[in-house]
């Protein structure tokens, strides 16, 4: 199914991304909700989709730059860019550079560029999965500290984690659980809010460092992460891209979903394994 799924959304965007298309058409022509989607192909690749569709747009627009193009506005608008201007401002803050420059040129940073991800291997780390739980989740007020992130940089959160500990055991939490929670998903600019904090009856002298999100009851699907905590992309890949497109439940992708740790789980080691609740409909 990952194939499946991912491999229409590579080969539509690998079609068509010279033609403007945006997230609802995509997830359209592929069968899926746009949620599903972008959970789905960020976990499988590591790019969110709209992220892998201008790189690559620019890829190729640059190497067409490069190529000595006769035309920096017909390059532009091959691109699905609607003028020079757009088109300027999108490939320098991508590159760092003019497109002036590279058709002149100048180099690009062969770093940045992105190229076509192979249809078949898009599901290479995927890992079989324990069947989830159905769980009735009851309200919930986390107190943490939060950060926003982009998809595939997210290398700052065991160091969120670290800042959050001077806060333990002073925000009258219950214990013996954390929470990671995962909300504010941006899907144009491929970014999410990351809070690590514990659960409150009532929030009382919150430092200004920290945020208070309320969590309505609700059911969810609890799936089991036993290996290492660096593992983790490889089970959430396994949920979007194997497990939720042929289960009869659908996600919400207007709640949160959450890591779920308890004292099993050692900091130290990331070793003792989590849960990772995902909201659902109904």
């Amino acid at each position: 199914m990952s194939v499946r799924f991912v491999g229409k959304v590579i080969w539509y965007i690998e079609s068509n991304f010279r033609n403007g298309v945006g997230l609802d058409e995509i997830a359209a022509a592929c069968g899926v909700s746009r949620f599903h989607m972008c959970r789905g192909f960020a976990a499988a690749t590591g790019y969110p989709v709209m992220d892998y569709l201008r790189g690559r747009r620019l890829t190729e627009a640059a190497r067409q730059l490069a190529a000595g193009a006769p035309s920096i506005l017909d390059v532009a608008l091959e691109a699905g860019y609607g003028s020079h201007e757009a088109f300027t401002r999108a490939f320098r803050d991508r590159f760092g550079v003019t497109p002036e420059t590279v058709r002149g040129g100048g180099a690009v940073d062969q770093t940045l560029l992105v190229e076509p991800i192979r249809m078949d291997r898009a599901n290479e780390n995927t890992i079989e999965l324990e069947e989830p739980r159905r769980e009735r989740g009851g309200k919930l007020t986390i107190v943490g500290l939060s950060r926003r992130y982009k998809y595939r940089e997210v290398g700052g959160i065991p160091a969120q984690w670290v800042a959050f500990q001077p806060f333990e055991g002073t925000l009258g939490e219950r214990k013996g659980l954390w929470y990671g929670v995962c909300d504010g998903f941006n899907e144009a600019e491929g970014t999410f809010r990351y809070t690590c904090g514990v659960a409150v009856d009532t929030p009382r002298d919150v430092p200004a460092e920290l945020e208070v999100i309320d969590l309505d009851a609700r059911p969810y699907l609890a799936f089991v992460h036993k290996g290492h905590i660096s593992e983790l992309r490889h089970t959430m890949n396994a949920i979007w891209s194997q497990y939720m497109p042929v289960s009869a439940d659908q996600a919400d992708g207007d709640a949160p979903m959450f890591e779920l740790y308890d004292e099993k789980f050692d900091a130290k080691t990331g070793r003792g394994g989590l849960e990772i609740w995902i909201p659902i409909k109904g």
